[in-house]
């Protein structure tokens, strides 16, 4: 199962943000078996590097992307994609590229904490609780 994060959910486990981290955690703790893929936009993790830098120091924050990108794959965002994103209308740009980048990896599920601002008729769009919830349904 491919799962494409929004960078909410990795910030959630990067920064410990609570109330959301324990799912947000569980999620990406998935990835390390067999069983599932992950993904990320490009965006995403030049976001999060930036972000962790500020509150980590540019070394520590590294360290994480490192950790982080032995559990996901980088879903690349070039100039087409923005053009499709900005063709969208989407009230939140950068939600149309991260549904962009989902479409494009193939993504089983989109996992976010924000799935009012995302439209999508192809590929679920779940929160981490709603996706924990779902798989222990299929259990």
């Amino acid at each position: 199962m491919r799962l494409f994060l929004d960078i909410n959910v990795i910030l959630d486990v990067l920064a410990k943000r609570e109330p959301w981290f324990e799912d947000s955690a569980a999620v990406l703790s998935l990835l390390e078996a067999d069983e599932f893929e992950g993904v990320a936009a490009a965006h995403s993790v030049t976001t999060l590097f930036y972000l962790a830098s500020k509150h980590l120091g540019q070394r520590r924050a590294t360290a994480r992307l490192l950790d982080l990108l032995k559990l996901v794959s980088v879903a690349p965002v070039d100039q087409d994609t923005i053009l499709k994103g900005l063709a969208l209308g989407w009230s939140d740009f950068e939600d149309a590229l991260q549904m962009l980048c989902a479409h494009a990896a193939c993504a089983d599920y989109l996992v976010t904490r924000d799935t009012k601002d995302f439209e999508s008729d192809s590929i679920p769009v779940v929160t981490p609780a709603q996706l924990l919830a779902i798989l222990r349904a299929q259990a």
